[in-house]
């Protein structure tokens, strides 16, 4: 196989068929599968290598946190909520709902616990928030419901699921918070809307298994005003490894190159961080929000 490959190549189209034809992938945003698959090119001897490992790569980033998604989950989900009243719905209702369907997912499941004071702790401060932009979402919109937000706030996310979007798009229309959700791949561009916070939660590991030094570049490029920022405190087999402390001062460490006020927020399973963005990028002055 050629050393380097283009984007546009006979193979690299052929790779990129074979991933998508896989029904754990064939939703996945066909641009985010043809540059991963375009990376892993340059490193295989063959196009079924590189198949295989564009599959492990996606597994890695999206694949493992999808416990019981797929067609056939969003096609009863979509049919449940067709059944909510979208002229006041009955919020312990929509609540069962959210709860019921965000435990499908391995990242809004573990938040579940803390779902009443995850969001009034660390966005309380700023509230009401008037507009929110949820990068690589999963189905974190679903929990809209116990977020601090403006009557009128407008809620914009991505993630590289195109069924997943469908489905939260139509969320948003049925409780009536203006806004919608598509595919990214914020390894190439960050979506180009600005908006008071945006979130990016337990996102940040799962990208530098594509780039590892997306981290800082990504922060700059996000238009918005305050960051909600958070990590993992174990891995999803449940062990701990030391990954608070050792997120949290990989995190630190890169807030300090940038004039970007935070504060800190511990919670049993994950630890957030609300950075507050200002122009000024030079070295950090130390201060909290």
């Amino acid at each position: 196989m050629p050393n380097a490959v283009g984007e546009g190549s006979a193979q690299l189209e052929q790779v990129v068929s074979a991933v998508r034809a896989s029904p754990k992938y064939r939703s996945v945003d066909e641009g985010f599968v043809r540059r991963l698959a375009a990376i892993e090119m340059q490193k295989r001897r063959s196009w079924k290598e590189a198949v295989k490992a564009t599959k492990n790569k996606l597994h890695q980033v999206g694949g493992a946190y999808q416990q019981e998604t797929g067609e056939r989950a969003i096609a009863e989900w979509l049919a449940e909520l067709e059944q909510i009243e979208p002229e006041d719905p009955d919020p312990a209702a929509l609540g069962e709902f959210c709860r019921r369907v965000m435990a499908r997912h391995a990242s809004t499941c573990e938040r579940l616990p803390i779902l009443d004071t995850f969001y009034a702790t660390t966005l309380g401060g700023i509230a009401p928030v008037e507009s929110v932009l949820d990068l690589a979402c999963g189905l974190n919109p679903l929990a809209i419901p116990w977020m601090p937000l403006a009557p009128n706030a407008a809620y914009y996310a991505c993630d590289i699921y195109t069924d997943q979007a469908a489905f939260l798009t139509r969320f948003l229309e049925k409780i009536r918070v203006w806004g919608e959700v598509t595919t990214c791949d914020l390894t190439h561009s960050v979506p180009a809307r600005r908006a008071q916070v945006a979130l990016l939660l337990k996102t940040l590991p799962c990208l530098e298994q594509v780039d590892p030094s997306i981290g800082l570049r990504l922060l700059d490029e996000i238009q918005a005003n305050f960051l909600l920022v958070s990590f993992p405190a174990h891995s999803l087999g449940g062990r701990s490894k030391g990954m608070r402390e050792n997120y949290a001062a990989r995190f630190k460490e890169m807030l300090g190159k940038r004039d970007w006020n935070y504060e800190q927020f511990e919670f049993p399973n994950e630890v957030a961080f609300l950075v507050k963005k200002n122009e000024n990028r030079g070295p950090r002055s130390g201060n909290r929000i």
